[in-house]
């Protein structure tokens, strides 16, 4: 009796990677892959998964760390609240935000800091945006 795996029992697959093995142990091994085949995918992605995440989250942490690490004063920011400001003074874990046309100052923690913005745009008194990188000129901006 011919105890090979007999390619017409099996798919061409099973036949390539077992060729040469018993019939017993080709069925056992087929069978493993039937029942635990799916569950072992999922994992195998899930780890993947797991990796690529924590792997694009430390870049983010690290590119915010290095943004809160450049604030000095005069660094348009916005807050974690929304507050649109300017950096007067930076000390350790504290930072100090001029807001609106007022200067009001507010104190911030780093953590606070969302983004460091480009835009150099204030609101005025009457609910008008004026740039204020113009300090001379106040003009409004036009949307």
């Amino acid at each position: 009796m011919d105890n090979t795996v007999n390619p017409t029992e099996k798919g061409m697959l099973t036949m390539f990677l077992f060729d040469g093995m018993s019939a017993e142990t080709g069925n056992a091994i087929s069978g493993f892959f039937s029942q635990f085949g799916l569950p072992l995918i999922l994992i195998a992605a899930l780890i993947i998964m797991f990796v690529l995440s924590a792997r694009s989250n430390k870049k983010r942490q690290k590119q915010y760390q290095s943004m809160l690490d450049g604030l000095k004063a005069g660094s348009r920011v916005r807050t974690i609240g929304g507050i649109y400001g300017t950096v007067t003074a930076v000390k350790g874990d504290v930072v100090f935000v001029s807001v609106g046309p007022d200067k009001v100052r507010l104190v911030f923690t780093k953590q606070a800091i969302a983004s460091i913005e480009d835009s150099p745009v204030e609101a005025t008194l009457d609910g008008e945006i004026v740039d204020s990188s113009e300090k001379d000129n106040s003009q409004p901006v036009s949307d």
